[in-house]
C-alpha cells in the first residue's frame, strides 16, 4: 500500500503550463519592444488560453464595431498526447515521457470594402492572421539570444532545467476550424505540433529543483492567460 499522499502534478502539467506563461510572457515583452520602435504593438499581439474546449465562441458572430470586439489572434495551448520507451527511464524513479503538445493559433477575417483597394477579403485575412500566429510562437519557442557573444537558446529546456531533455517543433497543419459542426469561412486555424521530451517521477522522488518561469500568471473571467509583468524601454 502507499503510505504518502500523491499530492503533486506530472510534469506534463508542469510543462503544458510553462509553454503558456512563456507566450504571455513574450508576447507582452514584443508588444513593449514594437512601441518602443515606433511599430504597432497589436501586430505582435496574441491571446494565449490553456485546454479551452471552443475558445473561438466570442467569433461566433464577430461585431467589429462593439466597444469590446478584439480580432488579435487566439493561441489554446493543449496537451495531446504522451509516450514512455521502456528504454528510457527505471522501473522505481523516473521514466521518459515523450509529449506531444498542440498550440492551436486562430486568426480572424472580417470582409470589407477597402477605398484604396477595393474588396477586402475575409477568408484570406483569416489566414494571414493564422500564419501570423503561429510564426510568432513557433520563433518564441525556438528563439537564440546572443550573451556575451555565445548563441544560446532561452527555452531550450522552456526554464525546466533538470526536467525537460529537449523541446521540438514536429509540423505546421492550417485547417477550418468549425463551430457547431459547421466549418467557419471567416476563422482559419494553424496547429503546432510541438514534441517535448522530459522526466516524470515516482511519487516518492523529490525531483530535481527546477528553474521555473518567475512571473506572477493571472486569467481573465474568460479564460486568457495574462501576466503581471512591467517593461520600461525609457
Amino acid at each position: 500500500m502507499i503510505d504518502a499522499l500523491i499530492d503533486k502534478q506530472d510534469t506534463f502539467e508542469i510543462v503544458r503550463d510553462q509553454i503558456a506563461a512563456i507566450l504571455a510572457l513574450e508576447v507582452d515583452s514584443q508588444m513593449a519592444l514594437a512601441t518602443a520602435a515606433g511599430k504597432d504593438p497589436n501586430l505582435w499581439k496574441l491571446r494565449i488560453y490553456s485546454e479551452r474546449a471552443n475558445p473561438l465562441e466570442e467569433w461566433r458572430d464577430p461585431d467589429p464595431m462593439s466597444v469590446d470586439f478584439d480580432s488579435s489572434p487566439i493561441v489554446n495551448v493543449r496537451y495531446d498526447t504522451g509516450s514512455f520507451p521502456m528504454n528510457k527511464g527505471n522501473v522505481v524513479e523516473r521514466q521518459l515521457h515523450e509529449g506531444t503538445f498542440t498550440l492551436d493559433c486562430y486568426g480572424l477575417g472580417i470582409t470589407a470594402d477597402n477605398a484604396s483597394e477595393g474588396h477586402d477579403p475575409g477568408d484570406e485575412n483569416a489566414a494571414l492572421e493564422a500564419h501570423r500566429a503561429v510564426r510568432l510562437v513557433r520563433n518564441i519557442l525556438m528563439a537564440n539570444n546572443k550573451v556575451d557573444g555565445v548563441l544560446a537558446a532561452p527555452y531550450v529546456y522552456l526554464g525546466l532545467q533538470g526536467a525537460v531533455w529537449r523541446r521540438w517543433p514536429q509540423s505546421i497543419t492550417v485547417f477550418q476550424p468549425q463551430i457547431d459542426s459547421h466549418p467557419v469561412q471567416h476563422i482559419v486555424g494553424a496547429r503546432l505540433s510541438l514534441k517535448v521530451d522530459f522526466n516524470e517521477f515516482s511519487p516518492q522522488v523529490t525531483p530535481e529543483t527546477l528553474d521555473l518561469l518567475t512571473v506572477q500568471v493571472k486569467r481573465t473571467e474568460d479564460g486568457q492567460i495574462v501576466l503581471a509583468t512591467n517593461y520600461d524601454y525609457t
